[in-house]
């Protein structure tokens, strides 16, 4: 029976919604008007609409205004687009309505987060595709991206009433590329919301651990703050400082990538918070007040001197400004102390937004920078969709270093960086003429990796040329798609010779020079264009007397051997044949329509959350939900996923390996051994234990039913005397 919609109940929320709005961005009697305007045209759009939850869609666009406003800090431009974001797409009104309406301003916005539709090869990716031309608009105008992620944001928090296979590639979507900007842009509490929601969907039972785990030490998390800022905030109140501090758990995605990355459970996790002192010192005095501060902290808490960040003397290239050092506190726990002005605090929360109120900050210039060189890359007429996106996320989440120039100038680098990429940052010119470089007055290579505080002079010789193996050298976007199009420049060059050859050949064949008989040869040798074709010819690769194998007939060649042709539409036909043979790939049936293969990057086994990959050439390969791949595979080529599950399979048994650390006791390996053989009755594939100073490290391949069996194995293991860590290993 289907649920009586109460329509009165619905209008009155609808109101208290759109009255919240309006009180979260106190907007001047002209732009109320405005966004009255706004909200009735998308009311009135979207008034026979509903959202997955089965609420009225109205919702949506209300709730990503409110979020514009009151998360991100934008005013009335902003929250007339938030309401209106999905009008063109999903409704008759057009943007020509729309900027009739509301003006030019707002209808670009709309433009830029308004998804391309029509009709895409299966081979491109349509999310790269809208991906590419929302940072067009980028641009002319950041509030696109802004009110994208706003939107983005809103999806994440209401994902829980969509399908399983939408919540992963939307969260796979959220960590490749949303993520990563809002970082970039200098949303820290957004970027950190996104992460851990998509942790929520892509990780379930790990985020519901973490979050347990969080809960239950709350009250001692508290007790330990208070004891570690009380003197402080009598010292700070003693100088005369107005001041803020406030105690915040880190994110639950940061504490699950610790305790991966140092592989321990949450308990030995130390530094679960940080606590942050927010003082307010007018903006000459914002430094030294700063650095008072560090002082008070550490005349009560020895600091670790590996651990201090000066994000005020060098900010940041999204704009954040902050004092970061650990000391060593009560119960010998290291806290992470977090110290900044009330400007700093706002700019590190709002980020690009916040850079409006304190135009004369550094936040404007780096920031402008950085859109300015999404613009070069974007001015790249040869790179698709998916090259773009790989280069656009090397200049994302890079932590930076800062190097000079021989006349003592700061420039801003990616970690990693080499002295190729800085000489591809001065100028393109001077990378191509790059032939080394002196870092700190000594000669260094190309490939050499740059440190903060290098000073670096580029030595360039006009005989040098781009080379294919420097694209192994380089780390920036910029460096990697120079170089590529100066070897593609330097095909081509070659390409016209090879083209020449074949012009002439032909002609001494009499044979015409015509397309058909050129995509004869493409065919026949299996290029995938005229461009290799020609450069293959040229280097000597593929020769030309071999045209005497082809027949000549009326003008038109053909190979003597006959070729099996390409079926250009095999790849899409094999994505549909895939999909409309079933929702749903089962793993372990009989497959004789489908090859498929547990992939080697994961080592997936019965029990793991799972799904499949099409591939162009190796069937389909499955995945689990968490592989290191899969966030790219499912951000990228959701068409080509399909959902999987595991049949019984008990008579089956997959590899899987396992980490064991411990102290190294008499007898620990026969333990280990006899537990595994003897008690679960497990098959080895192979052990390998080194001893190190009385501390042991093993590696165990072994056989194993599914993920229960497994679990139960390794938790026998942790029982075992001596054995201190236990931890299945993600790959091979």
């Amino acid at each position: 029976m289907m649920q009586q919609i109460d329509t009165e109940a619905e209008k009155k929320e609808i109101l208290k919604r759109y009255r919240n709005l309006l009180k979260a961005c106190k907007p001047t009697k002209e732009g109320k008007k405005t966004i009255r305007q706004a909200f009735d045209t998308a009311l009135e759009a979207h008034s026979e609409m509903r959202r997955k939850s089965g609420e009225p869609y109205i919702y949506h666009p209300i709730a990503v205004a409110q979020i514009v406003a009151e998360e991100i800090g934008l005013s009335t431009t902003s929250v007339v687009a938030a309401l209106l974001h999905d009008v063109v797409e999903d409704t008759d009104t057009t943007l020509e309505d729309i900027e009739r309406m509301f003006g030019s301003k707002v209808a670009t916005i709309v433009d830029g987060l308004t998804k391309i539709s029509g009709v895409f090869d299966q081979t491109s990716s349509l999310q790269a595709e809208n991906f590419r031309k929302m940072l067009l608009t980028l641009s002319d105008d950041v509030r696109v991206i802004l009110i994208k992620l706003a939107d983005r944001l809103h999806n994440m928090r209401t994902l829980d009433s969509m399908p399983r296979e939408k919540q992963l590639k939307i969260s796979s979507e959220t960590k490749y590329l949303y993520s990563p900007l809002a970082h970039r842009l200098g949303l820290y509490a957004i970027k950190t919301e996104l992460e851990d929601l998509a942790l929520k969907y892509t990780e379930p039972e790990i985020f519901k651990s973490i979050a347990r785990s969080l809960q239950q030490t709350k009250r001692d998390r508290n007790k330990f703050i208070g004891e570690f800022t009380d003197p402080i905030k009598e010292e700070l109140t003693k100088q005369g400082f107005t001041f803020s501090i406030k105690g915040r758990p880190k994110s639950i995605n940061s504490i699950s990538s610790k305790m991966r990355k140092q592989g321990v459970p949450f308990e030995e996790i130390f530094d679960l918070f940080a606590i942050r002192i927010v003082i307010d010192s007018p903006i000459e005095n914002e430094k030294s007040d700063c650095w008072r501060v560090y002082s008070i902290v550490t005349d009560f808490y020895h600091p670790n001197p590996d651990r201090l960040r000066d994000w005020i003397s060098t900010p940041k290239a999204n704009g954040y400004e902050s004092l970061h050092t650990t000391v060593m506190g009560p119960n010998g726990k290291w806290v992470e102390v977090q110290i900044r002005s009330n400007r700093m605090d706002e700019i590190a929360e709002k980020g690009y937004a916040a850079h409006w109120k304190y135009k004369e900050s550094t936040t404007e210039n780096a920031l402008d920078e950085w859109i300015n060189r999404i613009r070069e890359m974007l001015e790249n007429p040869e790179s698709n969709a998916l090259d773009f996106i790989d280069e656009f996320k090397l200049n994302l989440f890079a932590d930076e270093i800062f190097v000079f120039t021989p006349k003592g100038e700061l420039r801003k680098l990616p970690s990693n960086s080499t002295s190729l990429d800085f000489a591809f940052d001065i100028h393109t010119d001077v990378g191509y003429k790059c032939i080394g470089a002196k870092v700190n007055h000594k000669l260094v290579p190309l490939s050499y990796k740059l440190k903060s505080g290098d000073q670096i002079e580029v030595i360039t010789s006009s005989k040098q040329t781009p080379k294919e193996d420097w694209l192994n050298y380089v780390t920036t976007a910029k460096a990697k798609s120079r170089i590529k199009d100066a070897l593609k420049e330097e095909k081509r060059k070659i390409a016209e010779d090879g083209k020449a050859m074949l012009q002439r050949k032909f002609k001494h064949l009499k044979i015409t020079f015509n397309t058909n008989n050129v995509n004869e040869l493409l065919a026949h040798y299996r290029i995938a264009s005229p461009l290799d074709l020609y450069y293959r010819i040229a280097i000597g690769s593929l020769d030309v007397k071999d045209l005497k194998d082809f027949t000549h007939d009326k003008d038109n060649i053909k190979a003597k051997v006959p070729h099996p042709k390409a079926d250009s539409h095999s790849f899409e036909q094999m994505v549909k044949n895939i999909r409309g043979s079933s929702d749903m790939l089962v793993i372990g049936d009989r497959m004789d329509k489908f090859d498929y293969k547990l992939s080697p990057c994961c080592s997936p086994i019965p029990g793991d959350d799972v799904f499949g990959f099409i591939t162009i050439n190796e069937g389909i390969k499955i995945h689990r939900t968490n592989c290191p791949n899969a966030i790219e595979l499912m951000s990228n080529y959701a068409y080509r996923i399909v959902k999987a599950r595991w049949t019984n399979q008990k008579e089956i048994a997959f590899l899987v390996g396992i980490n064991i650390t411990g102290i190294d006791e008499v007898g620990v390996v026969n333990n280990i051994t006899m537990v595994i053989s003897n008690e679960l009755k497990v098959n080895m594939r192979s052990i390998s234990i080194e001893s190190n100073d009385g501390i042991f490290e093993g590696t165990i391949m072994l056989f194993v039913h599914d993920t229960d069996h497994l679990t139960m194995m390794m938790d026998k293991l942790k029982s075992v005397e001596g054995i201190l860590t236990v931890n299945r290993i993600d790959s091979n």
